[in-house]
């Protein structure tokens, strides 16, 4: 079943070229978790585009468990991805605070600036901490 609707995404997405605009630029849970910093690139009629995107889950053990979830579902779109490291982060929605810190083992870290310019892009009146 998962597998019959993947497939009819990514002929949509292609047909109607959603691309990498169709990706939300981040996706996060609550609480404390793992992250990784993807780039996704769109190789469509019009010329190649790309944009990086955050990707955070509670339920996933490892950096790399995100990057396959993510990527998965890129593909099935015609998208191309990359990680580009990963970290962790705090989410706390009743104080409006996120702290973005740490470092993947296998994919090193990711650059936290960069993940704080994205995350702000969903959440404009949080307060964004990085540390090392």
């Amino acid at each position: 079943m998962l597998k019959s609707a993947v497939g009819i995404i990514a002929r949509y997405a292609r047909r109607f070229s959603l691309g990498s605009n169709a990706v939300p630029n981040v996706d996060i849970e609550e609480g404390q978790f793992k992250y990784v910093l993807i780039k996704i690139k769109d190789r469509g009629n019009s010329g190649v585009s790309e944009k990086t995107i955050v990707r955070g889950y509670k339920d996933c053990k490892w950096h790399s468990d995100i990057y396959e979830r993510c990527s998965a579902h890129c593909q099935a779109m015609g998208l191309e991805t990359e990680v580009l490291g990963g970290g962790k982060i705090e989410h706390d929605p009743s104080t409006k605070k996120i702290k973005v810190f740490g470092e993947s083992t296998g994919y090193g870290k990711a650059d936290h600036e960069e993940t704080k310019k994205i995350l702000l892009t969903k959440y404009p009146d949080y307060t964004i901490e990085v540390t090392e």
